[in-house]
Formats: C-alpha cells, structure tokens, sequence
C-alpha cells in the first residue's frame, strides 16, 4: 500500500463532493445489500467491484445515520465500522471525520524520549471516559511521562473489558466517549506535549461480535493460536485482509494523530510470506511519518526473543522502534519476590538481570527450563532504545489470579528498589497506572460478555491458566462487575502516606534521568554493569561525554559491605532510598572518599553516586 496518496478501501468515507461511498470486502458474495436505517429504512443493492469489493455511493447522508450490510440474508455490522453506539451486535454508524484540532505544531517525540505510562481507560477513573483522563496529564506530566499508552478502545462487547476481546477494529469503544472523545483526549495530551500511544491487537478478535468471518476469509485453519483460528497474513485471499489491517493502522495515526502502535503479542501473528505483514506495516507506518513530518513508532510485544522484530530492514529484519523486554521483567521479579512459578522457574538469580542490562534478552539462544529446550538469540548489539522495561504492566498484574500488584507483595523499601531499577536503566521505561504512588487495588481480569457458554469458558479457562502457578483457590469471577469495580485506581491515595512519599521518589528519579546526560543518553555500549553475586547487589557505571553515575542496587535481605573499586574522580552521593527524606531507616553512608573505601549499602536499596562537579542543583 502506498500510504503517500491513501485510499481507503474498507468502510464508509466522505467523498470530496460530499457523498459517502460505502464499501465493503465480500469476495465469496455475489450481492451484498446494504441497510440504512436513517433517515428512513431502505435496502439498498451494492454494485461488486474488483478483488472482492462492494460499493454504493449515496448522497444527502448525515452523520449519524445508521446502518448495516444484509449478507446471506443476515444484518450484520460494517467490519470497518467506525462507531457501534449500540453495542458490537446493533448497527453500525455514520462519522465524519471532521474535528478541530489544536495540535498543528506536534511533531511527536524521538523514541529515546519516551517515558510511559499504560492505562485503562475504563479503570484509570471513576467515570471510566476518555475525557475524565485530561484533568490527570498535568499531575502525570509533573512525575516526569512523556507518553500515555492507552490499553485497546476498539469495541468490545458489553461495557468492560481489558480490550484485548475487541471485535471491531476499526471503531472507538462507545462507553470510553466514541471517536470524539478519543480525539479529545489525545488533542490535550498533544497540547501538553505527551505523546498518546496506542495497543492494537492484529493476533486476533475476541469471541463475541466477531462477525469477519460472514464477509471473507479473514481467518485461515493453516495455524492455530491460544484463540483459534489465526488471521489470514499468507493463504489464499490474504492480500485484502493485509491491507485491511494496514487500514487500520493508518487511520488511527491520520485521523487520530495517534503517536506510537503498541501490536499485541505479535509471536501468535502467522505469515510465512516472503514478505510478511510485521515489515509491511512498518514500512507504511513508517512511510506514513515521514509524509505527515511526524515521529511515529512501532512497539512490538513478543515473547520470541527474536532480535528481527528489531533489526532494519536492510538486515532482514522488520524495522520496529522498540519491543517489550519480558526477560527483564523476570529477571527484577524474581529477586524482589521470590517468585519462581511458570516462567519465572528461568529466573531468580542476580546474574539474570546483570544480563538483561547488558543485552536486553537474557535467553539468547540458551536453554530455557520452563521451554525445555533453546530460546532466543543474541540482542547484544541491539540498541538500549529498542528495549522497553517495567516491573509492572497491564499482564504481569492482571494474569496473576488475584491481580496483585507489586505493592501488595513487596516492602516499601523494595518498591523504591524496583522503581529506580526500572527508571534508572539505559532503557525505555513503562509504568503502569497507579504503580507510581503504590496503588493498592489489584488488577484483575474482566469482561461483560453476553453468552452464557462464554461466559463459564472464560471462568474455566482462567482457572486454567494459573494451574502451572500453583495458586490456590478460585479466580475472581470475569464477568462479575465487582471483579472491575475492585480494579479501579483510588487517586486519593496520592495525598496519604507512604504513597506520596513514593510518588516524589518516583518524581525524583525521573527528574534524574532527565537531567543527567550519563542517565538520560540511551546505551548499552557506555555502561559497565558488575555483579556482586555472593553481596546480591549490582552496580551500573554509566557515562556520557564528561558525566558518569554510579548506581547500586541492593536486593540483599540484611546490610552488606562492598569494597568496589570505583573508576577514578571524586563522587559524590546524589540519591539514597535509605534516607529518611524517602521514609528509609536512615543512610548507613554518607561519603564515598577515595578509591578502595568499603561501601555499606542498606537491605534492598538504591544509592546513586556522581561525580563531583557535575551534580546540578
């Protein structure tokens, strides 16, 4: 598709004369009527067009007019629908594409700029709508984000939903505020100078409402994922289900001024294609960015630890701007808990995470246990950009049965560890929502769906999933409102202690990585790490230019003495968590003088050191 002159194929838009043409893809339909509801009920016949295409131009159209496409006889919402006010089963709606915009001068943000903060729309606020997110950015700006990434809007069935069950792509979830919220949203985000990134799912469409399959061969029986069929990249009839998704992606950079795609777990996407759908779209996002003089991203998450998804495309890879660093993760969990079930049975030893800051995978080609056999290869001279880390997100809270977060589970010394870990690394860095002050409500799993076979397959498939955890008891029940009521974020907590205390620290380091040219410049290649696995403590040397930070992390469980041997110059302490400022039961240290001089680090702790000279106020 050449994303310099875009016509799009799929859906209703406006024509220049201000007609609206109707299309749709149905190749294995010889007619296709369609069904407008406003402002009088006809049913009209579309004329076929070539590769599979319909189409019927109408004038004096409002928007607002509802509609369907009548095929084999059945009523059933436009597959690129752009709005479902009655849910995803009821008729699709005309919109206009008009809105006024007040973000003429974005340009977007360079990837290494970004500091995120994933949310839910539904969850993030009691009113559970875009626009009760604005009155949030200034505070979120102040803690130090650059970027939102808002967990997916495209309608689902029912009212709640992580989004992941969405089943029509194309259209912005009713109950969040529709398309004109959305823009609202991202509008006051962009005129505060964050960027708005958005999760889409191309690995799948939930169960409920996906009506695909009656209009073409959207799905293919040659793979099979954890939901089923999988969406047909590479068999017969794929080319319009591509472009149907590149579709899709374009519009939601053109029409919403969406700065970065987060694409979910991208390792159930099938395509053997010579040239696959993953490079595809990066090329026209890509493309696409370059027309509009904007920075626009790709962020894949994978758990193939496959550096393609990274490389460019004159290496052969498929030239995506950053990807999810599982490993990571796993490798900061387990030390701060314990945790050795499912996949963290692959982690829980200091070295694990001394590989992660090193190289960003940490299984690079060798033998994974919970796999039982090789995993990966090497992302040694992957760029640190292209890495983004958390200790939190969206699925390590919310697919453990209870929906802990790490406050639940850790000490208030070991979440300002875990903080620091994360802020303080040469990578991009995610937060999720509420993480930043320590919210308490879990996050849980939870859906509205309306069938009853459904319904008690999801209750049984959650169960399910924890066998390989060794949790005991039941799974809150999905469908269950309290279960989604349980999971909204308390901001009141912000103001009571120790969760504001956590915020300024959360704020201050931030602050620190902005700041610090050694902390805020984005390399592998300019930082030592040192592992002292006997004292469980790590050190990252960064540097850049004439800038140079120290940080040691402390997952030991008692106090510890080290005796580093320093590079040379005078340091000088700029953060301890120990420090009463920070709650902490007092700094064991004060001053670090001379080369060879023990260290004294406190249990699960962080102390950062600079060279004197370059501290700033």
């Amino acid at each position: 598709m050449n994303s310099a002159s875009i016509l799009w194929k799929h859906g209703v838009t406006q024509l220049a004369s201000g007609a609206w043409n109707f299309r749709v893809w149905a190749p294995s339909q010889r007619t296709v009527h369609l069904r407008l509801l406003d402002p009088h009920e006809r049913v009209l016949p579309m004329e076929p067009q070539s590769h599979g295409y319909h189409q019927l131009v109408l004038e004096n159209i409002a928007p607002g007019a509802r509609y369907f496409f009548r095929v084999d006889g059945r009523d059933l919402p436009d597959p690129a629908s752009r709005f479902q006010p009655q849910g995803v089963h009821g008729p699709s709606q005309v919109t206009s594409t008009a809105f006024r915009w007040h973000d003429s001068g974005w340009r977007g943000l360079p990837i290494d700029q970004y500091i995120f903060y994933e949310l839910h729309i539904g969850a993030f606020t009691p009113e559970g709508a875009f626009d009760a997110v604005v009155p949030h950015l200034d505070s979120l700006i102040d803690t130090g984000i650059t970027a939102i990434e808002i967990m997916p809007v495209a309608a689902f069935p029912g009212s709640r939903n992580w989004g992941y069950d969405g089943v029509s792509p194309f259209a912005v979830h009713a109950t969040y505020g529709g398309p004109d919220g959305f823009k609202r949203l991202v509008d006051a985000c962009h005129q505060r100078g964050l960027a708005v990134v958005l999760d889409v799912v191309y690995n799948h469409l939930g169960p409920e409402g996906n009506y695909l399959s009656a209009f073409g061969t959207y799905f293919t029986e040659k793979y099979r994922t954890p939901w089923g069929s999988a969406i047909n990249f590479d068999d017969a009839d794929s080319d319009e289900v591509r472009r149907y998704f590149l579709e899709n992606a374009l519009r939601w950079i053109t029409e919403f001024h969406i700065d970065a795609l987060r694409l979910d777990a991208i390792h159930a996407i099938h395509d053997e294609s010579a040239s696959p759908f993953l490079a595809e779209l990066a090329d026209a996002i890509h493309h696409e960015a370059a027309n509009l003089n904007r920075h626009v991203h790709l962020i894949a998450e994978s758990d193939l630890n496959d550096t393609r998804i990274l490389l460019p495309r004159n290496r052969g890879g498929f030239a995506h701007d950053t990807q999810w660093s599982d490993d990571f993760h796993h490798s900061l969990w387990t030390l701060l808990t314990g945790d050795r079930n499912g996949y963290y049975q692959d982690f829980g030893h200091l070295h694990h995470l001394a590989t992660a800051y090193r190289e960003g995978f940490v299984y690079s080609g060798r033998h994974s246990a919970y796999r039982r056999r090789r995993h990966g290869n090497s992302s040694l001279d992957i760029p640190a950009r292209q890495f983004t880390v958390c200790i939190q997100n969206h699925d390590q809270v919310g697919n453990r049965m209870l929906g802990e977060r790490l406050a639940a589970l850790a000490s208030f010394e070991q979440l300002k560890l875990a903080a620091a870990a994360v802020i303080l690394s040469p990578f991009l860095p995610l937060l999720f929502m509420g993480e930043e002050y320590g919210e308490t409500a879990p996050f849980l799993y939870f859906v509205s769906h309306t069938d009853i076979d459904l319904i008690e397959a999801v209750r049984s498939g959650r169960q399910r999933e924890f066998s390989a955890f060794a949790w005991q008891g039941t799974p809150p029940d999905p469908q269950d409102e309290a279960t989604f009521l349980h999971s909204r974020l308390n901001h009141s907590l912000k103001a009571t202690e120790p969760h504001r205390t956590l915020l300024h620290f959360y704020r201050e380091l931030l602050r620190m990585r902005k700041s610090s040219p050694a902390l805020r410049h984005l390399s592998k290649t300019q930082m030592q790490v040192t592992a002292f696995e006997d004292s469980r403590v790590l050190c990252l040397h960064r540097w850049h230019a004439a800038d140079e930070a120290l940080i040691f992390l402390a997952f030991s469980e008692s106090p510890v003495t080290l005796h580093p041997d320093p590079p040379q110059g005078s340091w000088q302490k700029w953060l301890d968590s120990s420090d009463a400022r920070w709650r902490g039961p007092g700094a064991v240290q004060t001053t670090w003088p001379s080369l060879g001089s023990s260290l004294s680090l406190n249990p699960h702790s962080v102390v950062l050191y600079r060279k004197q000279g370059e501290l700033e106020p």
